[in-house]
Protein backbone atom coordinates (compact mmCIF):
# COMPACT_ATOMS: atom_id res chain seq x y z
CA UNK A 1 0.00 0.00 0.00
CA UNK A 2 1.20 3.58 -0.88
CA UNK A 3 2.07 5.64 2.03
CA UNK A 4 2.41 9.07 2.42
CA UNK A 5 6.20 10.51 3.49
CA UNK A 6 9.21 12.25 3.04
CA UNK A 7 12.65 11.69 2.04
CA UNK A 8 15.67 13.92 1.85
CA UNK A 9 18.84 14.19 0.52
CA UNK A 10 20.36 15.69 -3.18
CA UNK A 11 17.55 15.73 -5.41
CA UNK A 12 17.89 15.28 -8.90
CA UNK A 13 15.17 15.34 -11.98
CA UNK A 14 14.21 16.49 -15.25
CA UNK A 15 11.08 18.54 -16.48
CA UNK A 16 12.33 18.92 -20.09
CA UNK A 17 14.75 16.87 -21.57
CA UNK A 18 17.41 19.91 -21.72
CA UNK A 19 17.64 20.65 -18.02
CA UNK A 20 18.53 18.61 -15.50
CA UNK A 21 17.45 20.06 -11.62
CA UNK A 22 19.36 19.51 -8.80
CA UNK A 23 18.28 20.36 -5.49
CA UNK A 24 20.89 19.80 -3.10
CA UNK A 25 19.81 18.52 0.39
CA UNK A 26 16.41 18.99 -0.10
CA UNK A 27 12.94 17.24 0.58
CA UNK A 28 10.48 15.68 -1.60
CA UNK A 29 7.30 14.74 -0.49
CA UNK A 30 5.34 12.00 -1.11
CA UNK A 31 1.43 11.81 -0.44
CA UNK A 32 -0.61 8.32 -1.09
CA UNK A 33 1.84 7.04 -3.74
CA UNK A 34 1.95 10.33 -5.87
CA UNK A 35 4.31 13.40 -5.49
CA UNK A 36 3.86 16.52 -3.73
CA UNK A 37 7.16 18.64 -4.71
CA UNK A 38 10.37 19.24 -4.13
CA UNK A 39 11.30 21.66 -1.31
CA UNK A 40 14.75 23.29 0.01
CA UNK A 41 12.83 23.06 3.34
CA UNK A 42 9.98 20.98 4.69
CA UNK A 43 7.03 22.98 4.50
CA UNK A 44 4.19 23.33 7.89
CA UNK A 45 1.68 20.97 6.07
CA UNK A 46 4.22 18.35 5.77
CA UNK A 47 5.57 18.45 9.01
CA UNK A 48 3.51 15.23 9.89
CA UNK A 49 4.89 12.69 7.40
CA UNK A 50 7.84 10.19 8.22
CA UNK A 51 10.69 11.99 6.87
CA UNK A 52 13.67 9.55 5.81
CA UNK A 53 17.16 11.70 6.07
CA UNK A 54 19.41 9.85 3.44
CA UNK A 55 22.15 12.23 4.15
CA UNK A 56 24.54 13.30 1.46
CA UNK A 57 22.99 10.31 -0.62
CA UNK A 58 21.83 10.84 -4.35
CA UNK A 59 17.38 10.79 -5.00
CA UNK A 60 16.46 10.58 -8.69
CA UNK A 61 13.39 9.02 -9.81
CA UNK A 62 12.98 5.61 -11.35
CA UNK A 63 13.91 4.67 -14.63
CA UNK A 64 11.46 2.92 -17.48
CA UNK A 65 12.71 0.19 -19.68
CA UNK A 66 10.75 0.74 -22.34
CA UNK A 67 11.65 -2.37 -24.15
CA UNK A 68 13.22 -6.35 -22.58
CA UNK A 69 11.99 -9.66 -23.53
CA UNK A 70 12.29 -11.53 -20.48
CA UNK A 71 12.79 -15.10 -21.27
CA UNK A 72 16.04 -14.00 -23.11
CA UNK A 73 17.23 -13.13 -19.91
CA UNK A 74 18.33 -16.93 -19.54
CA UNK A 75 21.19 -16.13 -22.28
CA UNK A 76 22.37 -13.08 -22.06
CA UNK A 77 25.88 -12.37 -23.36
CA UNK A 78 26.17 -15.21 -25.62
CA UNK A 79 25.87 -14.68 -29.71
CA UNK A 80 26.88 -10.89 -29.72
CA UNK A 81 29.12 -11.56 -32.76
CA UNK A 82 26.06 -12.25 -35.28
CA UNK A 83 23.25 -10.11 -36.78
CA UNK A 84 20.27 -9.98 -35.71
CA UNK A 85 18.20 -12.51 -37.92
CA UNK A 86 20.84 -15.25 -37.31
CA UNK A 87 21.10 -13.96 -33.65
CA UNK A 88 17.36 -14.71 -33.59
CA UNK A 89 17.41 -18.19 -35.21
CA UNK A 90 20.28 -19.79 -33.40
CA UNK A 91 19.66 -17.87 -29.89
CA UNK A 92 16.30 -16.50 -29.26
CA UNK A 93 14.12 -18.78 -30.90
CA UNK A 94 15.97 -21.55 -29.21
CA UNK A 95 15.63 -20.58 -25.99
CA UNK A 96 11.76 -19.08 -26.53
CA UNK A 97 10.63 -22.85 -27.53
CA UNK A 98 11.73 -23.67 -23.49
CA UNK A 99 9.27 -21.46 -22.08
CA UNK A 100 6.60 -24.32 -23.25
CA UNK A 101 7.69 -26.21 -20.02
CA UNK A 102 6.50 -24.35 -17.52
CA UNK A 103 9.20 -25.69 -14.60
CA UNK A 104 11.98 -24.31 -16.73
CA UNK A 105 9.37 -21.30 -16.92
CA UNK A 106 9.32 -20.94 -13.48
CA UNK A 107 12.98 -21.34 -12.90
CA UNK A 108 13.74 -18.72 -15.56
CA UNK A 109 11.48 -15.86 -14.50
CA UNK A 110 12.64 -16.09 -11.02
CA UNK A 111 15.88 -15.45 -11.98
CA UNK A 112 15.13 -12.37 -14.16
CA UNK A 113 12.42 -11.15 -11.48
CA UNK A 114 14.82 -11.53 -8.45
CA UNK A 115 17.50 -9.21 -10.46
CA UNK A 116 15.24 -6.59 -11.73
CA UNK A 117 13.93 -5.67 -8.08
CA UNK A 118 17.93 -5.34 -7.47
CA UNK A 119 18.03 -3.12 -10.58
CA UNK A 120 17.30 0.78 -11.27
CA UNK A 121 14.00 0.42 -13.16
CA UNK A 122 10.87 0.70 -11.41
CA UNK A 123 8.40 0.33 -14.83
CA UNK A 124 9.34 -1.71 -17.75
CA UNK A 125 7.52 -2.70 -20.79
CA UNK A 126 8.21 -6.39 -21.31
CA UNK A 127 7.64 -9.20 -24.16
CA UNK A 128 7.38 -12.91 -22.74
CA UNK A 129 6.71 -15.90 -25.31
CA UNK A 130 3.55 -17.23 -27.15
CA UNK A 131 3.16 -19.29 -24.42
CA UNK A 132 0.33 -18.49 -22.86
CA UNK A 133 0.63 -19.82 -19.21
CA UNK A 134 4.46 -19.38 -18.92
CA UNK A 135 3.15 -15.52 -19.97
CA UNK A 136 0.81 -15.74 -16.56
CA UNK A 137 3.16 -16.88 -14.44
CA UNK A 138 6.01 -14.34 -15.60
CA UNK A 139 3.17 -11.30 -14.43
CA UNK A 140 2.37 -12.95 -11.22
CA UNK A 141 5.97 -13.02 -10.47
CA UNK A 142 5.90 -9.56 -11.74
CA UNK A 143 3.13 -8.48 -9.97
CA UNK A 144 4.43 -9.84 -6.17
CA UNK A 145 7.50 -7.25 -6.69
CA UNK A 146 5.65 -4.32 -6.91
CA UNK A 147 7.12 -3.16 -9.89
CA UNK A 148 4.82 -1.45 -11.80
CA UNK A 149 4.54 -3.42 -15.91
CA UNK A 150 3.05 -3.69 -19.57
CA UNK A 151 3.88 -7.66 -20.57
CA UNK A 152 2.78 -8.84 -23.61
CA UNK A 153 2.09 -12.69 -24.96
CA UNK A 154 4.07 -12.86 -28.11
CA UNK A 155 2.06 -13.01 -31.31
CA UNK A 156 3.74 -15.18 -34.13
CA UNK A 157 2.27 -17.72 -36.70
CA UNK A 158 5.09 -17.54 -40.13
CA UNK A 159 8.41 -17.68 -40.60
CA UNK A 160 9.30 -19.02 -37.28
CA UNK A 161 10.25 -22.54 -36.11
CA UNK A 162 7.51 -24.90 -35.73
CA UNK A 163 7.74 -24.40 -31.48
CA UNK A 164 6.85 -20.95 -31.17
CA UNK A 165 4.33 -20.95 -34.47
CA UNK A 166 0.97 -20.83 -33.38
CA UNK A 167 -1.64 -22.61 -34.78
CA UNK A 168 -3.29 -20.46 -37.70
CA UNK A 169 -3.60 -16.68 -37.21
CA UNK A 170 -7.51 -17.20 -35.77
CA UNK A 171 -6.23 -18.99 -33.12
CA UNK A 172 -3.87 -16.70 -31.99
CA UNK A 173 -5.72 -14.29 -31.69
CA UNK A 174 -8.09 -16.20 -30.01
CA UNK A 175 -5.77 -17.84 -27.44
CA UNK A 176 -4.44 -14.19 -26.90
CA UNK A 177 -8.13 -13.00 -26.04
CA UNK A 178 -8.36 -15.84 -23.05
CA UNK A 179 -5.07 -14.45 -22.01
CA UNK A 180 -6.16 -10.80 -21.85
CA UNK A 181 -9.33 -12.15 -20.11
CA UNK A 182 -7.21 -14.29 -17.37
CA UNK A 183 -5.17 -10.74 -16.98
CA UNK A 184 -7.74 -9.23 -14.69
CA UNK A 185 -6.67 -10.03 -11.37
CA UNK A 186 -3.33 -7.51 -11.51
CA UNK A 187 -2.71 -4.32 -9.91
CA UNK A 188 0.73 -3.44 -10.83
CA UNK A 189 1.03 -5.58 -13.96
CA UNK A 190 -1.13 -5.05 -17.22
CA UNK A 191 -1.41 -6.21 -20.51
CA UNK A 192 -0.28 -5.22 -24.16
CA UNK A 193 -0.76 -6.68 -27.26
CA UNK A 194 2.34 -8.04 -28.44
CA UNK A 195 3.13 -9.18 -32.60
CA UNK A 196 6.77 -9.57 -32.44
CA UNK A 197 7.48 -8.47 -35.92
CA UNK A 198 5.89 -8.02 -39.38
CA UNK A 199 8.11 -10.76 -40.44
CA UNK A 200 6.41 -13.33 -38.01
CA UNK A 201 2.63 -11.77 -37.59
CA UNK A 202 0.43 -12.44 -41.03
CA UNK A 203 -1.89 -10.09 -41.97
CA UNK A 204 -4.94 -12.13 -40.33
CA UNK A 205 -3.27 -11.95 -37.56
CA UNK A 206 -2.29 -8.47 -37.87
CA UNK A 207 -6.44 -8.08 -38.56
CA UNK A 208 -7.12 -9.87 -35.73
CA UNK A 209 -5.18 -8.20 -33.30
CA UNK A 210 -6.58 -4.88 -34.64
CA UNK A 211 -9.90 -5.83 -33.77
CA UNK A 212 -9.03 -7.40 -29.90
CA UNK A 213 -7.13 -3.63 -30.00
CA UNK A 214 -9.77 -1.97 -30.19
CA UNK A 215 -12.53 -3.90 -28.31
CA UNK A 216 -10.31 -3.69 -25.38
CA UNK A 217 -8.42 -0.58 -25.80
CA UNK A 218 -4.55 -2.06 -25.54
CA UNK A 219 -1.71 -0.29 -26.38
CA UNK A 220 1.09 -2.17 -28.66
CA UNK A 221 4.68 -2.87 -28.70
CA UNK A 222 6.85 -4.35 -31.44
CA UNK A 223 10.25 -3.86 -33.13
CA UNK A 224 10.62 -1.64 -36.49
CA UNK A 225 13.43 -1.05 -38.55
CA UNK A 226 15.73 -2.46 -36.96
CA UNK A 227 18.31 -4.27 -39.52
CA UNK A 228 18.41 -3.50 -43.14
CA UNK A 229 18.23 -7.09 -44.22
CA UNK A 230 14.80 -7.47 -41.76
CA UNK A 231 13.60 -3.96 -43.46
CA UNK A 232 13.69 -5.51 -47.36
CA UNK A 233 12.27 -8.54 -46.11
CA UNK A 234 9.59 -6.17 -44.48
CA UNK A 235 9.31 -4.88 -48.43
CA UNK A 236 9.42 -8.28 -49.83
CA UNK A 237 6.00 -9.45 -47.57
CA UNK A 238 4.30 -6.14 -47.80
CA UNK A 239 4.87 -4.83 -51.19
CA UNK A 240 2.06 -2.43 -51.30
CA UNK A 241 3.35 -0.04 -48.35
CA UNK A 242 5.21 3.14 -48.05
CA UNK A 243 7.87 2.07 -45.46
CA UNK A 244 7.80 -0.54 -42.31
CA UNK A 245 6.12 1.51 -40.28
CA UNK A 246 3.16 1.52 -42.35
CA UNK A 247 2.75 -2.12 -42.36
CA UNK A 248 1.46 -1.84 -38.93
CA UNK A 249 -0.34 1.49 -39.65
CA UNK A 250 -2.88 0.04 -42.02
CA UNK A 251 -4.61 -2.22 -39.09
CA UNK A 252 -4.26 0.86 -36.69
CA UNK A 253 -1.46 -0.44 -34.76
CA UNK A 254 0.74 2.12 -34.89
CA UNK A 255 0.03 4.90 -32.00
CA UNK A 256 -2.33 7.83 -32.09
CA UNK A 257 -6.03 6.07 -30.37
CA UNK A 258 -3.81 3.61 -28.81
CA UNK A 259 -0.55 4.11 -27.56
CA UNK A 260 2.65 2.11 -29.29
CA UNK A 261 5.99 1.62 -28.72
CA UNK A 262 8.42 0.67 -31.48
CA UNK A 263 11.76 -0.81 -30.48
CA UNK A 264 14.98 0.49 -32.35
CA UNK A 265 14.26 2.55 -35.38
CA UNK A 266 17.63 2.65 -36.71
CA UNK A 267 16.84 2.81 -40.14
CA UNK A 268 13.87 4.72 -40.22
CA UNK A 269 13.81 7.37 -42.88
CA UNK A 270 11.72 10.53 -43.81
CA UNK A 271 8.64 9.45 -44.44
CA UNK A 272 8.47 6.67 -41.49
CA UNK A 273 9.50 9.49 -38.81
CA UNK A 274 6.55 11.40 -40.02
CA UNK A 275 4.34 9.20 -39.75
CA UNK A 276 5.50 8.28 -36.31
CA UNK A 277 5.40 11.67 -34.79
CA UNK A 278 1.72 12.04 -36.56
CA UNK A 279 1.08 8.81 -34.23
CA UNK A 280 2.73 10.01 -31.31
CA UNK A 281 4.62 6.21 -31.45
CA UNK A 282 7.17 6.22 -28.49
CA UNK A 283 10.94 4.71 -29.37
CA UNK A 284 12.60 2.31 -27.42
CA UNK A 285 16.24 2.95 -28.06
CA UNK A 286 18.62 0.41 -27.40
CA UNK A 287 22.10 1.90 -28.28
CA UNK A 288 23.55 -1.75 -26.92
CA UNK A 289 21.59 -4.11 -28.78
CA UNK A 290 21.82 -1.75 -31.79
CA UNK A 291 26.06 -2.25 -31.51
CA UNK A 292 26.19 -5.58 -30.63
CA UNK A 293 23.81 -7.06 -33.36
CA UNK A 294 25.46 -5.17 -35.78
CA UNK A 295 22.34 -3.31 -36.42
CA UNK A 296 23.62 0.75 -36.83
CA UNK A 297 22.84 3.54 -34.68
CA UNK A 298 19.08 5.12 -34.42
CA UNK A 299 18.92 8.92 -35.49
CA UNK A 300 17.55 9.70 -32.15
CA UNK A 301 18.41 13.92 -32.83
CA UNK A 302 16.30 13.49 -35.89
CA UNK A 303 13.48 11.90 -33.22
CA UNK A 304 13.88 14.27 -30.82
CA UNK A 305 13.89 17.39 -32.72
CA UNK A 306 11.04 16.27 -34.61
CA UNK A 307 9.21 15.90 -31.19
CA UNK A 308 8.65 11.92 -31.50
CA UNK A 309 8.51 10.44 -28.27
CA UNK A 310 12.09 8.65 -27.11
CA UNK A 311 12.82 6.11 -23.91
CA UNK A 312 15.59 3.70 -23.61
CA UNK A 313 15.56 0.36 -23.77
CA UNK A 314 17.98 -2.75 -22.16
CA UNK A 315 16.71 -5.01 -24.88
CA UNK A 316 17.86 -8.18 -23.47
CA UNK A 317 19.41 -10.26 -24.33
CA UNK A 318 20.38 -8.65 -27.52
CA UNK A 319 21.73 -6.22 -24.27
CA UNK A 320 23.54 -7.53 -21.59
CA UNK A 321 21.91 -6.46 -18.82
CA UNK A 322 19.34 -4.14 -17.10
CA UNK A 323 21.38 -1.60 -16.07
CA UNK A 324 19.15 1.67 -17.31
CA UNK A 325 22.36 3.92 -16.12
CA UNK A 326 24.41 1.91 -18.76
CA UNK A 327 21.56 2.27 -21.55
CA UNK A 328 21.84 6.30 -20.88
CA UNK A 329 25.88 6.25 -21.23
CA UNK A 330 25.83 3.64 -24.09
CA UNK A 331 23.09 6.50 -25.85
CA UNK A 332 25.42 9.29 -25.67
CA UNK A 333 28.16 6.88 -26.94
CA UNK A 334 26.46 5.81 -29.81
CA UNK A 335 25.03 9.21 -30.79
CA UNK A 336 28.81 10.75 -30.66
CA UNK A 337 29.53 7.93 -33.57
CA UNK A 338 26.37 8.46 -35.73
CA UNK A 339 27.42 12.30 -35.98
CA UNK A 340 31.19 11.51 -36.12
CA UNK A 341 30.54 8.81 -38.56
CA UNK A 342 27.16 9.34 -40.36
CA UNK A 343 25.71 12.26 -40.30
CA UNK A 344 27.56 15.55 -38.83
CA UNK A 345 23.93 17.65 -38.74
CA UNK A 346 22.96 15.34 -35.77
CA UNK A 347 24.17 16.65 -32.47
CA UNK A 348 25.36 14.23 -30.34
CA UNK A 349 22.96 13.44 -27.12
CA UNK A 350 23.91 15.54 -23.77
CA UNK A 351 23.82 13.80 -20.46
CA UNK A 352 20.77 15.53 -19.30
CA UNK A 353 18.67 14.06 -22.20
CA UNK A 354 19.41 10.29 -21.97
CA UNK A 355 18.66 10.82 -18.38
CA UNK A 356 15.27 12.53 -19.43
CA UNK A 357 14.88 9.77 -21.82
CA UNK A 358 15.37 7.10 -18.82
CA UNK A 359 13.38 8.99 -16.75
CA UNK A 360 10.18 11.06 -17.89
CA UNK A 361 10.67 9.96 -21.10
CA UNK A 362 10.22 6.74 -21.03
CA UNK A 363 7.94 7.46 -18.25
CA UNK A 364 5.23 9.07 -19.76
CA UNK A 365 4.19 6.01 -21.74
CA UNK A 366 2.56 5.05 -18.13
CA UNK A 367 1.16 8.65 -17.63
CA UNK A 368 2.74 11.01 -15.14
CA UNK A 369 5.73 8.58 -14.60
CA UNK A 370 9.37 9.66 -14.18
CA UNK A 371 9.62 13.36 -12.21
CA UNK A 372 9.40 14.60 -9.45
CA UNK A 373 6.58 17.50 -10.37
CA UNK A 374 3.60 17.67 -8.49
CA UNK A 375 0.98 14.90 -9.44
CA UNK A 376 3.33 12.40 -10.63
CA UNK A 377 3.29 8.68 -9.02
CA UNK A 378 6.26 9.00 -6.88
CA UNK A 379 8.85 6.50 -8.36
CA UNK A 380 12.24 7.05 -6.68
CA UNK A 381 15.89 5.29 -6.16
CA UNK A 382 18.28 6.37 -3.36
CA UNK A 383 21.77 6.15 -4.53
CA UNK A 384 25.00 5.44 -2.82
CA UNK A 385 27.71 6.27 -3.84
CA UNK A 386 29.65 7.06 -1.20
CA UNK A 387 32.48 4.59 -1.61
CA UNK A 388 33.66 5.81 -5.18
CA UNK A 389 36.11 7.68 -4.09
CA UNK A 390 37.62 10.57 -5.27
CA UNK A 391 40.30 13.24 -4.97
CA UNK A 392 38.20 15.88 -6.68
CA UNK A 393 35.22 17.85 -5.03
CA UNK A 394 32.25 16.35 -7.40
CA UNK A 395 29.07 18.43 -7.79
CA UNK A 396 25.68 16.28 -7.22
CA UNK A 397 25.18 16.57 -11.02
CA UNK A 398 28.82 15.21 -11.63
CA UNK A 399 28.24 12.24 -9.42
CA UNK A 400 25.03 11.29 -11.11
CA UNK A 401 26.57 11.63 -14.37
CA UNK A 402 29.61 9.27 -13.08
CA UNK A 403 27.30 6.95 -12.06
CA UNK A 404 26.01 5.94 -15.26
CA UNK A 405 29.41 5.36 -16.58
CA UNK A 406 31.01 3.42 -13.51
CA UNK A 407 28.57 2.03 -11.48
CA UNK A 408 25.58 1.40 -13.35
CA UNK A 409 23.01 -0.24 -10.75
CA UNK A 410 25.46 -1.63 -7.63
CA UNK A 411 25.00 1.44 -5.63
CA UNK A 412 20.80 1.75 -5.09
CA UNK A 413 20.24 1.85 -1.54
CA UNK A 414 16.46 2.04 -1.50
CA UNK A 415 13.87 1.79 -4.33
CA UNK A 416 10.15 3.30 -4.17
CA UNK A 417 7.61 2.34 -6.57
CA UNK A 418 4.34 4.26 -6.22
CA UNK A 419 4.90 4.98 -3.02
CA UNK A 420 6.38 1.80 -1.91
CA UNK A 421 9.47 0.56 -0.62
CA UNK A 422 10.27 -2.12 -2.60
CA UNK A 423 13.53 -2.60 -1.39
CA UNK A 424 16.70 -0.75 0.85
CA UNK A 425 17.68 0.99 3.79
CA UNK A 426 15.69 3.39 5.94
Amino acid sequence: MAESFVLKGNICYSMERDELLVREHSYVICENGVCGGVYPSLPEDFRWMECVDYGDRLIIPGFTDLHVHAPQYAFRGLGMDLELLEWLEEHAFVEEQKYADLAYAKKAYEIFTEDLVKSATTRACIFGTIHTEATLLLMDMLEKTGIKAFVGRVNMDRNCPEGLCEAGWGKAAQDTEMWLERCCGFKNVRPILTPRFIPACSDGLMRGLSELQKRCHLPVQSHLSENREEIAWVKELCPEVENYGAAYDRYGMFGEEYPAIMAHCVHSGEEEMELMERRKVFVAHCPESNANLSSGVAPVRAFLNRGIKVGLGSDIAAGSGLSMFRAMALAVQCSKLKWRLEDGALEPLKFSEVFYMATKGGGEFFGNVGSFEKGFAFDALVIDDGDMRSPQKLSVQQRLERLAYLAEDKHIAAKYVGGRKIFGIS
